[in-house]
């Protein structure tokens, strides 16, 4: 097998990785019932986005798709950090609401540990990072 083999193998695997978390992903925001206001339906439009574009890349990939699913990747680590954000206010504004006297300890404990779970958004920076390392040095011309 050549090394040209082995990297569009490997290419390919780290693709499919990623298509699997934006589709898990997904499958859980839905299950979980994700979409009381506005801003729970981001990361449905982040993943949904991703999975697009790295179905596009699999497929057929073209550089101006490579670029764009490279940028994309961008927004998924923004929106990542942006959720990991909103899970802890909202788990110190859950924990405030039930116990208003609260020490200051063991609101920062529940905002990192409540009902809302701290590293379900890294799942988008994670499947961002796949596509990035898949789309390393990767252009329609060399299709490997």
């Amino acid at each position: 097998m050549t090394q040209a083999e082995v990297l569009r193998r490997l290419r390919l695997f780290l693709l499919a990785l990623t298509a699997l978390l934006f589709v898990g992903t997904l499958l859980e925001l839905w299950l979980v019932n994700h979409t009381e206001d506005v801003v729970q339906w981001v990361p449905f439009v982040l993943a949904g986005g991703g999975l697009l574009l790295t179905l596009i890349v699999i497929s057929r990939p073209q550089a101006k798709i490579i670029r764009l699913l490279r940028w994309w990747t961008l927004l998924l680590i923004l929106g990542s950090v942006f959720g990991v954000f909103e899970h802890v206010t909202n788990n110190i504004s859950f924990e405030r609401e039930i116990n208003p006297s609260v020490t200051r300890n063991r609101l920062i404990w529940r905002g990192l540990s409540g009902p809302n779970p701290l590293l379900a958004p890294g799942t988008l920076a994670i499947a961002a990072l796949l596509a990035l390392a898949a789309t390393y040095k990767y252009t329609e011309n060399t299709r490997e």
